[in-house]
């Protein structure tokens, strides 16, 4: 089992990383080359800038029982086809029970957005997600571990 990050705008790497270490995991980080991530404990692995090329590496390296943590719906949905456990930066664990409703989420969002719909921005990551995100990542690591 390995842990699996797609890093691009990954706000967790620290806790993945200290969690990672406490179980004796190895991390991959993928990010693609505009990014910069440097770290000891894990492996840095930087992919080219085309358009989904970080989450199809992530996903042609990932492996039954491996954890992926990301914020793509259509990533953490590969991995669960792989056999991947994948949760969210907010720690949202993706499941075959919820991937319908939050595609079909996506896919609203996506029309919204090109009937130039206003959304308001993105709110200030919290000490609860990253506290929230801790808790299930561990979980899902005894899951996964099991």
């Amino acid at each position: 089992m390995k842990i699996l990050v797609d890093g691009d705008a990954c706000p967790v790497k620290d806790i993945i990383i200290r969690v990672a270490k406490e179980y004796s995991i190895d991390v991959d980080i993928l990010i693609d080359s505009s990014h910069i991530y440097n770290n000891d404990y894990c492996n840095i692995i930087i992919i080219g800038k085309g358009k989904d090329a970080v989450d199809f590496a992530l996903i042609n390296r990932a492996n039954k029982g491996d954890v992926i943590i990301t914020g793509d719906y259509g990533v953490a949905t590969m991995a669960l086809s792989k056999g991947s456990y994948a949760i969210h930066q907010n720690g949202f664990i993706y499941s075959n029970n919820n991937m319908d409703r939050l595609l079909m989420e996506r896919h609203l969002s996506s029309q919204a957005r090109r009937a130039n719909k206003r959304y308001s921005k993105i709110k200030k990551r919290t000490i609860e997600q990253d506290m929230k995100f801790e808790e299930n990542f561990r979980n899902l690591i005894i899951k996964a571990t099991m």
